[in-house]
């Protein structure tokens, strides 16, 4: 018995060193000497070289049938997740729901964790291939072997990872993991003694109209060089499976689908979130398991069903688009690294089928196919943080992606893959209250957007029947929800001109607007296409010639991050009306929301130490807003 369940955490952790294996490949081994280094560069870190926001307290808004939005992070992990352990996070899952309820918390080296303001919702989603790793190294029947092991996994050592990782370049083979799991008792009592512990967690922080939690985990399966096609899972409430369904019990994303349908019967609900589709070498949007395996109609149906988000920014990359593959817009390259695939690259570079906008220029294209829409999927941001702060996304609070292998400062700076991390990013919700029922529900409607890690608040409404005077209403809420469809929806096609109306009111605490844009995709004659428009300019009227926004003159001065506060727009409205619709053409519509710019989280590392900022990337960022798509399905004959 204790061979078998050994196997399976042996195998486990090689999985797992897929998981953060692609944050650094320079770093030495932590020793405890480096931890007392650290701890000395914290102390020496001036916290003052910038003017940072005072902490406030959480606001609560009155129930609205014309709905609240709330800002929160579904992808977030403590010190349950294998990968987020060995790098030196000791924050439990408890101190991580505090943390986003407000609490200040220091990470491991001293380094001070809190947000300015508490979020309204989040869920903790630590990796179910090592639910029961604690309980197993606690275990007093463990052999000499594996109390080695665990006795590794207690220090930041970067070498046992490697070692590990080494193992682990290739997919485990089927059989493999099928033979490890054949006596698999202890090892799902273990895992389940975890999953238990993760729903009463939630349960316990739980505060309908305050601060809402839901059970949740991270399903984890690997790919090569460090790629991502790991789901998040999220559960509407505390009537969940005894057992989280991990890669061992899915091997594919059709299996887990399959598997949590029939064991999460009503009132149990649930619904899937894949993240970092940039690093899934491809196979976000490819309609192809991990395996090769090619979707059928029914896996399309099923998808279609239980994942209507995808997050599509955090922490390790913008997923929206990638210039390249149709896209010319330059506000693609906002914090996205990887470079497009040049000839037989399979890894470490962005495919035809990796970005969200890949994905539903190939959801309009399949509906021509299948009849139906598999990919008509809204947009959310989380962080994906492995520091156990959820929500932390602030450019002046970054303590990087994982534990003391990205803290301090002087570190973060040091290292080329760290700097390559952002603060990741927010999943906004609009909905009638602050609970799990409303919440969950907004986000089956996908009536959700995702930001950069700014709270830009962002309405988008389209309608074939808005009056051209709409902004001049009194009642423009009232009308819109009535005459139109709120983001994430679908518009009926009829032969006259869908107008759309967005209001976007900047960050409180964050710099002004800059513009609005709208991207629309849509087909024709058997291909699909893609256009970006300015319709909303902070500076004058969008420049008829160009078509484009003149360039903003807000700037941000180095020397303390401080921006130009009397330049650019609180708050825009505009109504917009495509005159070259066409009904006969499948079509897609989303807004982006551009801030004027600010110093980027390496600027404000710099100021920490006094040093110069780096010149290998940019030290402002124009942070960003972008809603979930309204679709229009072609006329039917």
């Amino acid at each position: 018995m204790r061979k078998s369940y050994w196997s399976v955490v042996i195998i486990t952790v090689l999985v797992l060193g897929y998981l953060a294996g692609d944050y650094f490949l320079t770093s030495p081994f932590i020793t405890e000497e480096d931890i007392l280094e650290m701890k000395a560069d914290v102390k020496n870190q001036n916290e003052s070289a910038f003017k940072q926001p005072k902490p406030q307290k959480a606001v609560y808004p009155d129930k609205n049938p014309l709905k609240n939005v709330y800002f929160g992070d579904l992808h977030g992990h403590s010190d349950l997740s294998f990968d987020a352990y060995i790098f030196g996070n000791r924050l439990s899952l408890d101190q991580s729901y505090r943390i986003a309820k407000g609490e200040s918390v220091k990470n491991s080296i001293g380094e001070l964790m809190q947000l300015t303001r508490p979020l309204d919702f989040a869920a903790m989603t630590d990796h179910a291939e090592t639910f029961g790793m604690h309980e197993g190294c606690a275990d007093p029947e463990i052999t000499s072997g594996t109390k080695d092991l665990c006795r590794r996994l207690e220090n930041p050592d970067l070498k046992f990872f490697f070692e590990l990782r080494e193992q682990a370049e290739v997919r485990p083979p089927v059989s493999d993991i099928e033979e490890a799991m054949k006596n698999k008792t202890k090892a799902h009592h273990f895992a389940d003694n975890t999953w238990k512990e993760i729903v009463e967690i939630a349960e316990q922080h739980n505060e309908p109209g305050k601060f809402t939690t839901f059970a949740a985990y991270e399903y984890s399966p690997p790919l090569p060089d460090s790629g991502k096609l790991h789901r998040n899972v999220i559960f509407k409430n505390n009537q969940v499976p005894k057992h989280a369904v991990s890669m061992f019990d899915a091997l594919t994303e059709i299996d887990l689908w399959a598997e949590l349908t029939s064991h999460c019967q009503a009132p149990c609900k649930f619904l899937t979130i894949p993240h970092n589709p940039n690093r899934s070498w491809g196979l976000a949007f490819a309609g192809q398991t991990i395996d090769g395996d090619l979707y059928t109609i029914d896996d399309w149906s099923q998808r279609d069903k239980v994942e209507p988000l995808v997050e599509m920014f955090q922490i390790k990359g913008n997923s929206e688009c990638s210039v390249g593959f149709g896209t010319t817009d330059e506000e693609c390259n906002f914090e996205q690294f990887l470079p497009l695939c040049e000839k037989g690259e399979t890894t470490g570079c962005i495919h035809p089928t990796s970005m969200a906008r890949d994905g539903l220029k190939k959801g309009i294209e399949l509906e021509n196919n299948i009849g139906f829409n598999p990919l008509d999927f809204g947009m959310i941001g989380s962080t994906d943080t492995h520091n156990s702060n959820p929500g932390d996304t602030e450019e002046w609070d970054f303590r990087g992606p994982s534990g003391v292998i990205s803290a301090p400062a002087k570190k973060r700076l040091k290292e080329n893959r760290i700097m390559q991390y952002n603060p990741g990013g927010l999943a906004a919700i609009w909905a009638i209250e602050n609970t799990r029922d409303a919440l969950f529900d907004a986000m089956l409607r996908k009536e959700v957007y995702a930001t950069s890690g700014t709270r830009i608040k962002l309405r988008f409404f389209g309608s074939f029947e808005f009056d051209q005077d709409l902004l001049k209403t009194e009642k423009v809420l009232q009308i819109a929800y009535s005459k139109g469809v709120p983001m994430g929806s679908k518009l009926e096609s009829n032969n006259n001109i869908p107008s759309f109306f967005i209001w976007a009111k900047r960050d409180p605490i964050d710099a002004p607007l800059e513009k609005v844009q709208i991207i629309k995709g849509w087909t024709e004659n058997g291909e699909t296409y893609e256009k970006v428009m300015e319709i909303a300019c902070s500076n004058g009227p969008v420049d008829e010639e160009t078509g484009f926004c003149k360039k903003t003159e807000a700037m941000v001065d180095l020397r303390n991050c401080s921006t130009s506060e009397n330049i650019g727009s609180e708050e825009i409205k505009v109504q917009w009306s495509d005159v070259n619709y066409n009904p006969n053409q499948n079509a897609f519509y989303y807004v982006r929301v551009i801030q004027n710019p600010t110093c980027r989280w390496s600027t404000y590392d710099s100021l920490r130490i006094g040093k110069q900022i780096p010149k290998d990337f940019p030290p402002t960022v124009n942070e960003m807003a972008w809603s979930s798509p309204i679709w229009i399905s072609k006329k039917l004959p």
